[in-house]
């Protein structure tokens, strides 16, 4: 894959992560699971799966222009 590719896969995985980032499909739903509101779970689940993907970028693709790396 050409690394232009790669990037636009980078770019097109971030910008899903920010456009979920906020639940606005749960606002104004009261359901509670394990004793908290459903919408606090989604953030849980989220800021979870925002760590795994920010951590294989690291490991992938952290030098393609974020610290002056060569691409």
């Amino acid at each position: 894959m050409t690394s232009t590719r790669i990037d636009y896969r980078w770019i097109a995985t971030f910008a899903v992560l920010v456009a979920f980032a906020i639940p606005w499909f749960l606002w104004g739903d009261d359901r509670v699971f394990a004793g908290l509101p459903l919408w606090l779970w989604w953030h849980i689940g989220w800021m979870i799966l925002t760590a795994i993907v920010f951590h294989l970028f690291t490991r992938q693709a952290w030098d393609r222009g974020i610290i002056g790396g060569t691409q």
